[in-house]
């Protein structure tokens, strides 16, 4: 059993690791694109934000996620280990067609559908779905209100300057617009993997493992800190490696961007995440950033968004929770079919 656990923790960091690799793109895209910084200063930028979140927001979006969506009496630790690798397989495939899609909804329905595999509808807590569900939509609408206010603001208040001073000024204010972005996309991000690794321990009767955290920075970390700073690193080291190929995606096809706009869309992420965090809802940073993003090419013009790549990321992101849902659960099946039976096996044997 413990060998299992174990492995089970290594899946969901290998996870983590796979999530910041998957959404380094939304952590470096605009810095990127507006040549603010070069690809591997931007990466390193990000990841160290990522793992500074670990010490500054609490825990409340992992006890959603641990506690707040599935019935934790009604599964087991099979369940999390297929809803991990149905994520990590989804992330892989949309990795390779350069797609940036949720990450954080691939892990929540993939856990989703090996629990309904393994018990039926009943498993899933529908208060908390119910908030998820809603900041699916709320979530990047919020991004692109805020991208768009944002980006009329400062648009305005620079309106009388010369061109050459405006440009200067956001290349330096986008440092700190991207690295408050990714201490958003860290605290939200790392939180979730967090929230399933405590579903793990507490299936397996190992509680007493997730205890521990402590008061810091006026946040109370309620988990202890081997899950939190893991977590962070592995997802500040997944930022770090990178994932170029949706890059190109986030940060140019969708629009054009200047680093005015990049650091309107950067706050206007930051903003929303950070207070979605708080609030202790888990939300996409993809879909967050996005809207962001559409809503600073919106304010120039309509005309300036290439709604098409738009179209294709929401229909990505739509076909994310019942894909990888399936894929979860059919891998729960498997193991249900053949492993589970092999290990009773082997346990009435030793006994």
């Amino acid at each position: 059993m413990l060998t299992l656990i174990i492995i089970i923790v290594v899946i969901a960091l290998a996870f983590d690791f796979l999530n910041g690799f998957h959404d380094a793109a939304n952590s470096i895209a605009t810095v990127v694109c507006t040549r603010v910084l070069t690809p591997i200063q931007a990466v390193a930028w990000a990841a160290f934000f990522n793992f500074v979140a670990a010490f500054a927001f609490g825990t409340g979006v992992a006890k959603t996620v641990g506690e707040g969506l599935i019935d934790l009496s009604m599964v087991d630790h099979y369940v999390v280990m297929s809803g991990l690798l149905g994520a990590i397989i989804w992330n892989i495939i949309t990795w390779y067609l350069a797609l940036p899609t949720s990450s954080s909804h691939a892990l929540i329905s993939g856990y989703a559908g090996a629990a309904i595999a393994k018990c039926g509808v009943s498993v899933l807590i529908a208060q908390g779905w119910l908030k998820v569900l809603a900041f699916i939509v709320l979530s990047p609408t919020i991004g692109l209100v805020l991208g768009l206010l944002n980006m009329i603001v400062v648009t305005n208040l620079c309106r009388n300057a010369r061109p050459r001073f405006v440009d200067s000024l956001f290349r330096k204010l986008q440092l700190v617009s991207a690295g408050f972005y990714s201490l958003g996309h860290g605290t939200n991000d790392a939180q979730k993997t967090m929230g399933i690794i405590v579903a793990l321990l507490v299936t397996a009767g190992k509680e007493h493992w997730t205890t521990g955290g402590a008061a810091l920075f006026g946040r109370e970390h309620s988990i202890a800190w081997w899950i939190i700073l893991s977590c962070h690193a592995a997802i500040a080291l997944g930022t770090f490696f990178g994932g170029w190929r949706i890059v190109k995606t986030m940060g140019d096809r969708i629009t054009r961007l200047q680093p005015i706009g990049g650091f309107s869309a950067e706050t206007a992420g930051a903003t929303t995440l950070l207070g979605t965090a708080l609030w202790g809802i888990p939300v996409s940073t993809t879909h967050v950033i996005t809207g962001a993003i559409l809503g600073v090419g919106s304010a120039r013009s309509v005309k300036s968004v290439r709604w098409i790549w738009g179209e294709k990321i929401v229909m990505a992101w739509v076909l994310t929770l019942p894909c990888t849902a399936f894929i979860a659960a059919v891998l729960y099946l498997i193991l249900h079919w053949t492993i589970l039976p092999v290990g009773n096996g082997i346990l009435e044997h030793i006994r």
